[in-house]
């Protein structure tokens, strides 16, 4: 399937890597690093999520021609996201000192990268200026990426770098080998180079970014009805408002909410007040924990 769409967007056939198991962001960049490096010795590398929307594209693109001139330079840049909100669902990069300017963008140095904030730190952030949301977005030369994770953890560089060479390529996919793969000590790209490099940049994105990585978020960007609602599948929804609401094999029926986040699957349902949703993770390790 991920081959089926691929090709349906692009002319090219894509060079599709398959992790043998997840190991944190770090490895499967380094082995896509190794792909590219095999296409293209000079080749310039985008990291992007997949579950996440940009409304202003040209601002975008305009904002990635910048940061891929600061890599062909050497630097490793990221994104960081001009935060409209006191958001405590998201990790902040602090920025330096400004550095240049380019196309009227400026750039600045890599101070930090923040964990997810309370509320009292995330206002503090918001006020203050120096603070962007992490978007998990990079830009760098392959090689300069892989100079980097090896001086700073050469057994992950090393084994992902193993792990490509003895890839075995079918017709769709290339597929990591998992003997070199599984003896990674998973790590994200964050901690294992962005935190300890010093060519470290962040380019400020102001380009209607949201990570679509709650329901939340998917409901700020999915068209709602009369009532400010988002519903989908077999739904009955008295007096409620601004709700995101998913059916399942049942029928759901609300009365008197306003707010909440409800989603029906297989074999649980959620309920949550739509700004406590951040805490699906906690309600996953207890599902965990009673499985075990």
């Amino acid at each position: 399937m991920v081959a089926q769409q691929i090709g349906e967007i692009c002319d090219k056939k894509p060079t599709i890597l398959l992790e043998p198991m997840a190991k944190n962001t770090a490895p499967a960049i380094a082995a896509g690093c190794c792909a590219a490096l095999k296409q293209d010795k000079d080749a310039v590398v985008v990291v992007l999520p997949s579950d996440h929307v940009i409304a202003d594209v040209p601002a975008f693109q305009k904002a990635v021609k910048i940061a891929a001139n600061f890599a062909l330079k050497g630097n490793l840049v990221t994104f960081g996201i001009v935060p409209t909100f006191p958001a405590t669902g998201y990790g902040y990069i602090k920025s330096g000192k400004q550095t240049e300017t380019e196309d009227e963008a400026a750039v600045f140095d890599l101070d930090s990268f923040v964990e997810k904030p309370c509320l009292e730190k995330a206002q503090e952030y918001l006020a203050c200026g120096e603070y962007s949301w992490n978007s998990g977005m990079f830009v760098f030369k392959a090689e300069t990426f892989l100079e980097e994770l090896t001086q700073y953890n050469p057994q992950m560089a090393s084994l992902s770098i193993e792990a490509f060479e003895k890839a075995v390529v079918d017709t769709d996919f290339i597929r990591l080998n998992s003997e070199a793969f599984s003896q990674i000590k998973g790590d994200s790209i964050d901690y294992a180079v962005m935190e300890k490099t010093s060519k470290g940049k962040v380019v400020k994105l102001n380009a209607g970014w949201d990570d679509v990585g709650s329901w939340s978020a998917l409901y700020d960007i999915s068209k709602k009805d009369g009532n400010m609602n988002v519903i989908n599948g077999d739904v009955i929804c008295l007096d409620t408002t601004s709700s995101y609401i998913r059916g399942g094999k049942r029928t759901i029926a609300t009365i008197g909410l306003d707010n909440v986040v409800i989603v029906d699957s297989d074999d649980s349902i959620l309920i949550a007040a739509k700004g406590k949703i951040q805490d699906v993770k906690k309600v996953a390790e207890e599902m965990k924990k009673r499985d075990c």
